[in-house]
Formats: C-alpha cells, structure tokens, sequence
C-alpha cells in the first residue's frame, strides 16, 4: 500500500512528465527540432522517476534512474524491452544535443523522439493506473 505522499510525488513527477511532452509536440509544430528532442527526453525521464517514486527510489544522476528503471521495470516484463530502447535512443540525442556544440537535429529524429515519448507516457500512465492504490489515491487528491 502506498502513502499519499508517495502517491503525490509519482503524480506531480508524471505531471511533469506531461507538461514536458506537450512542450516537446508544440516545439516539434514550431519547428524547433533540437528543443523536441530535449523535451521529448525528458517527458521520458520524468515519467520513468513518476514509476520510481511507488517504489521509493530516486537517484542523483539520470544514469541511475535509467538502470533502475530497466533493471526492475523492463528486465522483470513490467514493460517492453522496446521501451529500453527509446530511453536508451532518447538519453544519446539529449547528450548530444545538450553537450555537443554542433549537434543538428533533423525533423525526422525530432518527430521520431516525440513519437516515442508520447508511446512511454501512455505505457507508464497504464502502469500507474493499474495499481488500486494508484486509482483510490490519484482520485481524491
């Protein structure tokens, strides 16, 4: 059984998570391909740390997070091995993109990395909504 407070926190992680995902389509519309990219990561990053917060873990580096989240999400058949591979494809454009002063990215990487946001989002939304505690919580909040 979940505490509110943990069930607050994987609500407002993935609230963000939400919000990043709305800002990576509107920059994907404005034409603004690297900001998508980043964004769209980050849609991802912060729905996996809203998965991470029932369980009570959190970690300093978004490489820990990542590698929880694969070893006892994706390795245990909780999600897809697919979606290992959108973080991994969408944690090397954000690198890129955030620390590579020539990076470029194209329409086509930016519609892809949003495509798989968007797919992450709704699988970790899924999850969530699958836990009873999760529904009886998230409602009276």
């Amino acid at each position: 059984m979940f505490n509110d407070n943990v069930i607050y926190l994987a609500k407002h992680r993935l609230s963000t998570a939400e919000e990043d995902l709305e800002t990576a389509i509107d920059l994907l519309n404005m034409q603004r391909y690297k900001g998508a990219t980043n964004r769209a990561y980050y849609a991802i990053f912060h729905s996996m740390r809203a998965v991470l917060a029932l369980e009570g873990a959190d970690f300093k580096k978004h490489s820990g997070v990542i590698a929880f989240f694969r070893q006892n999400f994706i390795k245990t058949g909780e999600f897809d091995i697919v979606f290992s591979e959108i973080i991994q494809k969408a944690s090397f454009i954000r690198n890129e993109s955030d620390y590579s002063d020539f990076y470029i990215a194209s329409r086509e990487e930016a519609e892809e990395q949003v495509e798989g946001a968007k797919r992450f989002f709704k699988e970790v939304l899924r999850y969530l909504k699958s836990k009873p505690e999760w529904t009886k919580e998230a409602d009276s909040l």
